[in-house]
């Protein structure tokens, strides 16, 4: 393609700014049209319609009139004692009775005072899907009017880069961001029961019979935890490496080997009896997980809201295994 003069580009940016302007001006019926229309449509029956909307017959007809004259359509096929929808008038049904209901709840909002807030959340992707999510219910019980909007990394560093109002992760530094501790981990080998029935863990150099679960993002916890125990050469039976931390956990759960187990997020299947630990010692102490927000949003109320409920729900896991999940807490701490 030949190039264009300077010319001709400015005539063409400004032709899509101009496109772009006109977008944006909305050509909407009139309201009363589409509540009369809606109700008509939704009822059947332009006398119920005129009763729920405390209104005449009359008055419902010529509304609906008006809109059928404005959208050029027909709306409905009369009858004598029912108004029955055209094609055209079920599609438009379909799209404005669910959005008059938004309109009334947006309505009952700002009338009581109650303004739906946007949070989006990073979180570590095993973290989110092993104790946030399974929780997440409770915070939207307790705060409905927050729209939570949760987003994986597999890194802090990841996270960082997002666009995002609170980062839900391990340890990290970060200028402008201000980091609060609200749950403890530390990781131990856990595994399914019946495994450990058919193969026995009764010392550390027993996991020589087994199959060792790591992960990318975790590859050195085995060689640590194997080098506390006096056991850097053992050589287990078979080694299986998973992309993601979630899989070697529910690769554990499923009996196809050992993983090394962040208590805080297999706490609870280890309560239940599908997990088992059968070493209670020696464990790799974590600093936990933090919630980190930018300080300039730190003091907003869903910002807080999570803040407060982080704290109260990480209180409940670390107190069901107190021995491994500490109850010290950074607080403040500026980043």
């Amino acid at each position: 393609m030949p190039n264009r003069p300077a010319d001709d580009k400015r005539v063409v940016l400004t032709a899509v700014v101009r496109k772009t302007h006109g977008m944006a001006i909305r050509r909407l019926p009139p309201l009363n049209a589409i509540k009369a229309f809606e109700a008509a449509a939704r009822l059947g029956s332009f006398s119920r319609g005129a009763v729920e909307l405390g209104v005449t017959h009359g008055a419902v007809s010529r509304q609906i009139r008006a809109l059928e004259d404005w959208l050029g359509v027909q709306l409905f096929v009369r009858t004598n004692r029912e108004a029955v929808a055209t094609e055209a008038g079920r599609a438009l049904l379909h799209e404005a009775g669910p959005a008059l209901d938004r309109l009334a709840v947006a309505a009952t909002r700002v009338r009581e005072g109650r303004f739906e807030q946007r949070l989006r959340v990073a979180a570590l992707p095993t973290f989110a899907m092993r104790w946030f999510i399974p929780r997440l219910p409770g915070f939207q019980r307790a705060h409905p009017d927050i729209d939570l909007r949760l987003v994986t990394a597999s890194t802090a560093a990841e996270q960082f880069q997002m666009e995002v109002d609170v980062i839900l992760s391990g340890p990290a530094r970060r200028q402008g961001w201000v980091g609060e501790r609200f749950l403890g981990e530390a990781r131990l080998p856990v595994l399914n029961p019946a495994l450990m029935r058919r193969r026995p863990l009764r010392t550390p150099a027993d996991l020589a019979r087994h199959t060792l679960l790591h992960s990318e993002t975790l590859r050195d916890a085995w060689r640590r935890w194997l080098a506390l125990v006096g056991l850097p050469e053992l050589k287990p039976a078979r080694e299986q490496e998973f992309e993601h931390f979630y899989f070697a956990i529910q690769a554990a759960l499923d009996g196809l080997g050992v993983v090394m187990g962040p208590i805080a997020l297999v706490g609870e299947e280890v309560l239940q009896g599908r997990l088992v630990m059968p070493f209670p010692e020696p464990a790799l102490r974590a600093r936990g997980y933090f919630i980190y927000v930018p300080e300039a949003r730190a003091d907003a109320p869903a910002v807080v809201a999570l803040r407060r409920w982080l704290l109260s729900t990480g209180r409940i896991t670390e107190a069901d295994h107190p021995r491994y999940l500490s109850a010290r807490r950074d607080i403040g701490s500026r980043r």
